[in-house]
Formats: C-alpha cells, sequence, structure tokens
C-alpha cells in the first residue's frame, strides 16, 4: 500500500482543479535514472490499467503500475511548504539511499544505472 498525507492530498486537489483535472487519478511511477538510479514521477491520468495498484486516501485515487509498486510499497507521499521551499517528497522504506534532489533513490538493486548529479 502506498498513503498519502493530509497535505500533499490538498495540494493534488488543489492542481488539479487548477488544470482542469477534476475526476483524475494521481499516477505514482518509477523510470530509471537520476543520480541514485531510480526517479520518481507523478502526473494526473484518467485511465485505469487492469495490472494498476489503485488506492485511494484522503480524496485522492493513487494508481501505480506493477513495475513500479515493488519499489514504492509502503510509501507515504506527502506535501512540505517550508523556509527552503516547497513540493512533494516520497517516504519510501525501501530506499536505501537518495540523491540531494529528493527524486532520486536506489533500493539497493538498481546501484548500476546510477550517475552523478548534474
Amino acid at each position: 500500500m502506498v498513503t498519502i498525507t493530509e497535505s500533499a492530498a490538498a495540494k493534488i486537489k488543489d492542481l488539479m482543479e487548477k488544470e482542469g483535472q477534476q475526476g483524475a487519478a494521481l499516477r505514482l511511477y518509477v523510470a530509471g535514472g537520476g543520480c541514485s538510479g531510480l526517479n520518481y514521477g507523478m502526473a494526473f491520468e484518467e485511465e485505469v490499467d487492469p495490472e494498476d495498484h489503485v488506492f485511494e486516501q484522503n480524496g485522492v485515487k493513487i494508481l501505480i503500475d506493477s513495475y513500479s509498486y515493488p519499489y514504492v510499497k509502503g510509501s507515504e507521499i506527502d506535501y512540505i511548504d517550508g523556509l527552503f521551499g516547497s513540493g512533494f517528497t516520497i517516504n519510501n522504506p525501501n530506499a536505501v539511499s537518495t540523491c540531494a534532489c529528493g527524486h532520486s533513490f536506489d533500493t539497493g538493486s538498481n546501484a548500476a544505472t546510477a550517475r552523478s548529479c548534474r
């Protein structure tokens, strides 16, 4: 399961409204690359694939494809608004290391694909 905090859900709903995406779901996915080997991605999507893992929490539906799910299982999506910046963060118990950018991570099984930060 993947959870979403109330602050992240509120921000997602706000973005959906601003972008005319009411009724869409949030797709969380993982792609190869980045300074630690894997990158997080998020997008609004209306289509649900039959193989998607689907969760709903705090009024937001979350879709995760079957490739990405093992990498993010047990994660929490949060939204931080602070003096040093604002943005979404993924608190991932599967990550053995992350990059300072906060969007790239390594689970130990993908370290060979890591690149330097630039």
